[in-house]
């Protein structure tokens, strides 16, 4: 009587999972890479054919839900216009030539891009107006 061992062991190697694994990662990477931009905040910008390439070193974002105002310095939410003088002064304290980059919705009003083009000549910084290209 001869006895047979059914348990025999498969040597294969199956690389479905680690296909599905960098699957993942690859879109995780490419959700995360999209959620890093800069211009999160949906504005629809003022057309313009001029197109400046300078660098800002900071971003100033306007807002308007309703009747007010909400002001973002660098995607960070500031109170009123006191708090976007704040966190300018702190974040280009001392730095030459600070270029600051303004985003305002086409719904703001000119009185509030004002405000911010005051703060950048007391503070001597330049001001760029973010536009989209015509």
């Amino acid at each position: 009587m001869a006895i047979k061992h059914g348990s025999k062991v498969d040597k294969s190697f199956s690389a479905s999972s680690m296909t599905d694994l960098m699957f993942l990662l690859l879109l995780f990477l490419l959700i995360a890479t999209t959620l890093i931009n800069p211009n999160a905040l949906k504005l629809m910008l003022p057309k313009s054919s001029n197109q400046l390439k300078d660098k800002a070193m900071t971003t100033v974002s306007i807002q308007q839900e309703g009747s007010r105002y909400n002001y973002y310095v660098e995607l960070e939410r500031v109170q009123g216009i006191e708090g976007v003088e704040q966190a300018l002064r702190a974040r280009l304290d001392g730095k030459e030539d600070a270029t600051v980059s303004l985003h305002c919705d086409k719904t703001v009003a000119v009185d509030e891009v004002v405000k911010v083009m005051n703060i950048a000549k007391d503070n001597n910084y330049k001001l760029i107006l973010a536009t989209s290209p015509k």
